[in-house]
């Protein structure tokens, strides 16, 4: 079964084409790595709640919008190893400037125990 990694971060709004470009070069990488596929979400539809929600989880400042991305990988291992390399060198700082503040990002990879593709 697949493995996947899940991103929700806070992205300036006027950022969408620097957000954007910054995907698609770290999509390059990812793939060369083992990665099947890559999605990355800008928010329009993201309601403030009432004891927590999305804005809040990432710390979001005014003009900020929420950006929800997942990487799917073929399963934990090839996952493992692509972040071998990833955090073992300057992999990362060779794509240039992530376009919001890291530090806020929150992450974290998921065993997929259900895909709507499994009811074919």
């Amino acid at each position: 079964m697949s493995y996947v990694d899940g991103f929700v971060t806070a992205v300036a709004d006027g950022d969408k084409a620097k957000c954007l470009d910054f995907t698609w070069k770290a999509w390059a990488l990812f793939k060369g790595l083992g990665a099947i596929n890559s999605v990355e979400n800008w928010g329009d539809d993201v309601p403030n709640g009432k004891i927590t929600d999305f804005y809040r989880a990432v710390q979001a400042k005014t003009g900020e919008v929420i950006v929800f991305s997942w990487i799917t990988w073929p399963d934990k291992a090839t996952r493992d190893a692509a972040m071998q390399v990833v955090t073992s060198d300057l992999t990362m700082d060779r794509l240039g400037p992530m376009p919001f503040d890291g530090a806020r990002m929150i992450f974290g990879g998921f065993s997929t125990i259900y895909t709507s593709e499994d009811d074919k």
